[in-house]
C-alpha cells in the first residue's frame, strides 16, 4: 500500500465566524473515520507560533527556510491506502469537512522505511 500526504495551506481555510466549531467537528469525524478504517498513518497542522529553522550537518542552526517553502503552513494528513482512487476519496471527504481543496501527493516506496 502507499502513504498519501493530503493537505492544504491555511489561506485556503475561509470559514464564516461561528462556523469554526462544525468545521473542526467534521475534521475530527473524518480523522475518526480515517482511523476506524485502519488508514490513519499521522495528520495535524503547522503550528505557526514556532518559527522555522534550519539545521545544518555540522548542528549549525539558522532561523527560517528554504526560499521554495516560506509558506508552509496548514493541515496534513497521510494514509496508507491501496490506491490513487481511494486517496481521492478521502481527499474529498476533507475537502467537505475543512471546506476548502486538498492536495493530493504519493510518498515515493522506500522498503527501509
Amino acid at each position: 500500500m502507499t502513504k498519501y500526504l493530503i493537505s492544504f495551506p491555511s489561506a485556503a481555510m475561509v470559514i464564516p465566524d461561528g462556523d469554526l466549531q462544525a468545521v473542526s467537528d467534521a475534521s475530527h469525524a473524518v480523522v475518526q473515520e480515517a482511523k476506524d478504517a485502519g488508514v490513519w498513518v499521522f495528520g495535524g497542522g503547522i503550528d505557526d507560533s514556532v518559527p522555522p529553522v534550519l539545521v545544518d550537518g555540522d548542528g549549525t542552526v539558522t532561523p527560517g527556510t528554504y526560499p521554495q517553502t516560506t509558506q508552509l503552513d496548514g493541515g496534513y494528513a497521510v494514509l496508507e491506502l491501496p490506491s490513487r482512487e481511494a486517496a481521492l476519496e478521502w481527499a474529498a471527504k476533507l475537502a467537505v469537512a475543512c471546506r476548502c481543496a486538498q492536495e493530493v501527493r504519493a510518498f515515493g516506496y522506500d522498503p527501509a522505511s
